[in-house]
C-alpha cells in the first residue's frame, strides 16, 4: 500500500477503541499515515504519540515513523491494577521474525486442565478469595465433573497498589487451546457472585467447542491479516470487536476475510470458522 493518508471513520461498527488500536498498529507496521475520526477519551491504550489526541477531539492524526527496536515504556494509567488507582505492570519481550506464519486453530480436542487464582489485595480479607474460589469450583463442577479444578485463593498486602479482589480461571485443551473466564469484585457484590460470574464466562467460552475464547478471538485478527498464507480459526459467536477488527484490517492491508457458520456434532451450540488470506507482510530488516 502507498504512503498516502488513509482516513478511517471511527463511528462505524463498534465505534470504540478497537478502531483506534487496530488502525494505529497496522499503519505503523505499513508505515502509513492515517486520520481517525473518533472520540479519543481512551487514548492511553494505544501507547502512541497522536496529534489531536485530547478528550473531546473528533479528529486524530497519526504519522508513524520508522519502527525501531529497543526498550519501550507505556503508562496504561487506570487500565492497569485496580481502578481508579491503577499501578499494574506488564513486561513483554518481543523477538522479531521475517514473516508471520498462518494461524491454524480448528480442532479443540478435550479439556484436560482447569486452574486459576482468586485474589484479594490491600485491606480486603482473605475470606473473600476463598469464597470466590469455592463458588467458581462449585459452578464448573455442574458441567465438568471428571477434572480436578485447582483455583488457588491468594492475598497480597504489602505490594498491592490499592484494594481490590478478582478471579481468573483458565482451561487448557489436549490440542493446546487456552480459554479463560474472569471477573473483578464490585462494591456491594458478594464474593461468591464474582466467582460464579468468572466460572460462567469460562463455561460459555468452551461450550461452543471452538478453539479460542471471545477475548482471544479479536486479538488474532491482526496477526491473521499480516501472515503469509491462509489462516483459519474455529470460534464461537463472532463478536462486534472481531467484526470491527476485520473491517479495519481489510481497509489497511490486502487481507481478505470470510466467516462461515459451522454445525458441530460435538456441541449443542453453533460455531464459526474465520478464514483469512493474509497480506504476507515481511520484515525488511531481517
Amino acid at each position: 500500500m502507498d504512503s498516502a493518508a488513509v482516513e478511517i471513520d471511527g463511528s462505524v461498527m463498534e465505534g470504540g477503541g478497537q478502531i483506534l488500536r487496530v488502525s494505529a498498529a497496522l499503519s505503523c507496521i505499513h508505515r502509513l499515515r492515517h486520520q481517525d475520526h473518533e472520540d479519543p477519551s481512551r487514548q492511553e491504550h494505544t501507547g502512541l504519540s497522536l496529534q489531536g489526541a485530547t478528550i473531546g477531539s473528533t479528529d486524530i492524526s497519526l504519522t508513524p515513523g520508522k519502527i525501531r527496536s529497543g526498550n519501550h515504556t507505556a503508562d496504561t494509567q487506570t487500565a492497569g491494577g485496580y481502578y481508579p488507582k491503577g499501578g499494574g505492570e506488564v513486561v513483554v519481550t518481543v523477538n522479531p521474525v521475517k514473516e508471520l506464519q498462518p494461524v491454524i486453530m480448528m480442532e479443540r480436542g478435550n479439556i484436560t486442565k482447569i486452574y486459576g487464582r482468586a485474589f484479594v489485595a490491600g485491606v480486603l480479607p482473605f475470606k473473600l478469595a476463598k469464597d470466590m474460589s469455592t463458588a467458581a469450583v462449585r459452578t464448573i463442577r455442574k458441567e465438568i465433573k471428571e477434572l480436578y479444578i485447582n483455583i488457588q485463593p491468594l492475598q497480597e498486602k504489602e505490594k498491592a497498589c490499592g484494594n481490590g479482589n478478582g478471579i481468573i480461571i483458565i482451561a487448557e485443551s489436549s490440542t493446546g487451546c487456552v480459554f479463560a473466564g474472569s471477573a473483578l469484585g464490585k462494591k456491594g457484590v458478594y464474593a461468591d457472585k464474582i466467582g460464579i460470574e468468572a466460572a460462567e464466562m469460562l463455561l460459555r467460552n468452551i461450550r461452543h467447542n471452538g478453539c479460542v475464547d471471545e477475548f482471544l478471538q479479536d486479538q488474532l485478527i491482526i496477526f491473521m491479516a499480516l501472515a503469509k498464507g491462509t489462516s483459519r480459526i474455529r470460534t464461537g459467536a463472532v463478536t462486534l470487536h472481531t467484526q470491527t477488527a476485520i473491517h479495519i484490517a481489510e481497509q489497511l492491508t490486502q487481507a481478505k476475510f470470510t466467516i462461515t457458520k459451522s454445525e458441530d456434532e460435538l456441541s449443542s451450540n453453533v460455531n464459526y470458522i474465520i478464514e483469512c488470506e493474509g497480506s504476507g507482510a515481511s520484515n525488511p530488516h531481517l
